[in-house]
């Protein structure tokens, strides 16, 4: 603590303060458009900062001494899908600082996420506090009405926002792996609507609340800001609306999503700015700002929630609760003292899940938002809060000695930050949101089903574009085993689209796995009716495999040379059936895997298939139809006749034995296009091959020839160019000349103690095999064709 003499106004120097917000907005139909870029808009509000301080000092000294820039992340550069259709500069803080007369040491592009306004004024308090950063000016923009308007208009010439601007840049990258899986993008629920609509109706079910209920509910919280928006002069929507005019479909007020009418949803086509300026305590007096209008942060935190799919309750979100409970006892405050919130509202979930933590009611007299909220205010991407904590600073220095509280929201309830702010003097407190995190993280978690099959319970659902004419039914449900999965409703059942519409969760379903989906019908019959399966046997013939019988062989050769046997979504599908069937087949005791002609085995996944959506269509049994099969109870060869690139090493080793031509090669180039190797690569070549090699081969793509791979162990033999095939077939007789049961029975008990640490337990453990081959025919025939000094006759029984 410093000494008392030193302490201004009462409190430590280092003390961080917001000194100065300012907002700018413009819509489309002002007298004054003016059809700004994010810079120049973003820039209208960094100047609106400056001056708000009231500073003595001019607002030029002011910004010569901003010594951090940070920006939340535009839409625009939020996601590796988004792209800047009029171009943006490549250093948007610096841009926005040459424009205002600042050249900050840092300068920082944010994560995504709705969190980053209120999480950067967490971050730069505690660096200003440490003495790691002078005074700091946070800020975002969009203008997404403005792009909409010009991309609809057609401008000839377009407008060119690209600028080029020197100076360093720190980056932090989308910072958005969780928010958005595997499963929703392979079942086309990655909008913000359709996720948020999931949690929203499982919600209104642990409520027991009826859809007319509940949109009741929803239309009473949202309401009183349209009132709040309406006087707001940056607000995007400024139109007082009754609950009724936000819930009830009508021409103007589509339904979009099961539950969300357009009206009760953020909207993003807004052209906002927000910006704020900190610094410390000792900064603000030497630039003459009045203490009046400091500023103090009295309690913070910020949390994340588990993945979507792995909560526990999907209608709750503990993080955000333990977020503002802790923001609250750090500040030594409840709820009552509170004068004044914005809690975040891109949906109302989001605004009923922190407003129940909370304790307050939809119509309590504070108001839940400060600026309007997101559907009427509006929601300029992640820098809504940034709005949200102007509107709060303001307050506060209206009623000196109060308290506003901020919650800033991001991804599907994912992100929360807590900031509570007051005029009146606090020390700084350092964040403890890392010891809540760790807490957290132990929470319970749900286990995934990737590939269900069978009968589920509903545990939330929408219906996507119900008005339309082909709504999609989503429905999250848990198997048997209390796994949980995600599915599509067949569009040809009539019973369960019919059951979609009023509340299905706690029905019971049927589930079905495909490569491409998972299919959700009201039954088994149902499910039989309208996607019989296909029984297990052999096709006459392939689109991309070639197959020989030569009597107890196999030969399956995938057939693409011109894509070097790359797999498609299609190759997939056919070697998963061709694999199921010679795995049923009691004539086939041997199959051996190669690729047409001599240029590769196969050079892994069809990466132009999986631009377009293929690379998620992969069989339950994994790339190739075995890289995630659990069982292979039959010897598969592997004959590497060239390239065994990426996935194509994966299925190679996920074959029992690899021989390769000498001209072979082997490896995982999968980080070189920015992917890994998450088909078996990255478990079974460190199983294979020492530890030193297989991290070089990973983390390079180096590639390893076939004497390479021999001499570690790899493959087991090398043939003559062009004679793999021969060895392969050398090796498969063999196999053959062994007893198929002993073969089938080492691969089982090989298989079933792979995983086991302890040695001498997995050998005590896989003599229970020999209960089974005691009393085959083989094993008797085998004795007795040794102690007669003749070849075996095997049955495989």
């Amino acid at each position: 603590m410093p000494d008392e003499s030193t302490l201004i106004h009462g409190v430590d120097p280092a003390t961080p303060v917001i000194v100065g917000v300012g907002q700018a907005a413009e819509r489309l139909d002002d007298p004054d458009y003016a059809a700004l870029g994010e810079a120049d808009l973003a820039a209208r509000a960094v100047r609106a900062a400056f001056a708000d301080t009231g500073a003595d000092r001019a607002a030029a000294d002011l910004a010569a001494d901003v010594d951090v820039v940070a920006a939340t992340r535009s839409f625009e550069i939020s996601s590796p899908a988004a792209r800047s259709v009029f171009g943006r500069p490549d250093n948007m803080p610096r841009a926005v600082a040459a424009r205002t007369g600042m050249n900050p040491r840092r300068a920082i592009a944010e994560i995504t996420g709705g969190q980053s306004p209120q999480h950067l004024v967490n971050e730069f308090g505690a660096e200003i506090a440490a003495g790691r950063a002078g005074p700091v000016l946070l800020f975002g923009a969009e203008v997404m009405s403005t792009v909409r308007r010009l991309r609809a208009d057609r401008v000839d010439p377009a407008p060119d926002f690209t600028e080029e601007v020197a100076g360093s840049l720190e980056d932090r990258g989308y910072g958005i792996a969780g928010l958005t899986s595997v499963e929703s993008v392979k079942h086309g629920v990655m909008a913000p609507v359709h996720q948020y609509a999931l949690l929203e109706n499982a919600r209104r079910h642990r409520l027991g609340l009826s859809a007319a209920d509940y949109a009741q509910q929803m239309g009473e919280l949202f309401a009183p800001m349209t009132a709040v928006a309406a006087e707001n002069p940056y607000a995007a929507a400024p139109r007082q609306h009754t609950a009724a005019e936000l819930t009830v479909v009508g021409e103007n007020n589509r339904m979009v999503t099961v539950p969300y009418t357009r009206r009760l949803i953020a909207r993003d086509h807004v052209n906002q700015a927000a910006a704020v300026l900190m610094m410390s305590v000792a900064e603000a007096t030497a630039a003459g700002i009045d203490p009046a209008r400091w500023v103090f942060l009295h309690g913070h935190a910020d949390t994340a929630e588990a993945p979507m799919l792995a909560r526990p309750d999907l209608s709750l979100a503990p993080a955000s609760d333990a977020a503002l409970a802790q923001a609250l006892e750090m500040a030594g405050v409840g709820p009552d003292d509170i004068a004044a919130f914005d809690l975040y509202s891109c949906f109302p979930i989001a605004m009923f899940t922190a407003a129940e933590a909370l304790g307050l009611r939809a119509d309590d007299p504070r108001g839940l938002t400060a600026t309007g909220g997101l559907p009427y205010f509006g929601g300029p991407g992640n820098n809504y809060s940034m709005h949200g904590i102007a509107e709060i600073v303001r307050r506060v220095r209206r009623d000196p000695g109060s308290r506003g509280l901020v919650t800033a929201n991001g991804g599907l309830l994912s992100k929360l930050s807590v900031g509570i702010y007051s005029t009146v003097p606090a020390p700084w407190r350092p964040s403890r949101s890392a010891a809540l995190q760790a807490r957290l993280d132990r929470g319970e978690r749900v286990p995934l089903c990737r590939f269900p099959d069978g009968p589920a319970t509903v545990e939330s659902y929408t219906v996507l574009d119900p008005a339309g004419e082909a709504p999609i039914g989503v429905v999250i449900g848990r198997m048997d085993d209390g796994s949980r999965f995600i599915g599509l409703a067949d569009p040809d059942d009539t019973a369960l689209a019919e059951r979609l519409l009023g509340d299905p969760i706690g029905t019971r379903v049927w589930v079905r796995s495909s490569p491409t989906r998972n299919t959700v019908t009201a039954d088994e019959t149902t499910m039989e009716r309208l996607h019989p399966r296909t029984p297990v046997g052999f096709r006459d013939d392939y689109a991309d495999v070639v197959l020989r019988r030569d009597g107890r062989v196999l030969e399956i050769v995938i057939n693409r040379p011109d894509s070097r046997n790359a797999l498609s979504a299609n190759t997939n599908q056919e070697l998963d059936e061709i694999f199921d069937a010679y795995f049923a087949d009691p004539d086939l005791w041997v199959a051996i895997l190669t690729g047409a002609g001599d240029k590769a085995f196969s050079s892994g996944n069809d990466l132009a298939a999986s631009a377009g959506g293929g690379g998620l269509a992969t069989p339950a049994n994994g790339f190739g139809g075995l890289t995630s099969r659990r069982r292979l109870p039959k010897p598969i060869i592997a004959a590497v006749n060239g390239f065994a690139l990426g996935g194509g090493l994966e299925v190679a080793l996920a074959c029992h034995v690899i021989v390769a031509d000498e001209q072979a090669t082997f490896g995982l180039p999968e980080v070189k296009v920015g992917l890994v190797a998450a088909a078996g690569g990255l478990v079974r070549l460190p199983r294979t091959i020492p530890p030193a090699l297989t991290r070089d081969m990973i983390l390079t793509g180096r590639r390893l020839s076939a004497d390479e791979a021999l001499s570690h162990g790899l493959v087991s033999r090398v043939a003559r160019r062009g004679e793999v095939l021969d060895l392969a077939r050398e090796v498969a007789a063999e196999v053959l000349a062994a007893s198929p049961t002993a073969v089938r029975a080492s691969l089982s008990v090989m298989a079933d103690t792979e995983a086991q640490a302890d040695t001498v337990q997995a050998v005590q453990d896989s003599l229970a095999v020999m209960d089974e081959i005691l009393v085959s025919a083989d094993t008797r025939e085998g004795i007795a064709a040794f102690v007669q000094k003749r070849t075996p006759r095997w049955t495989g029984r």
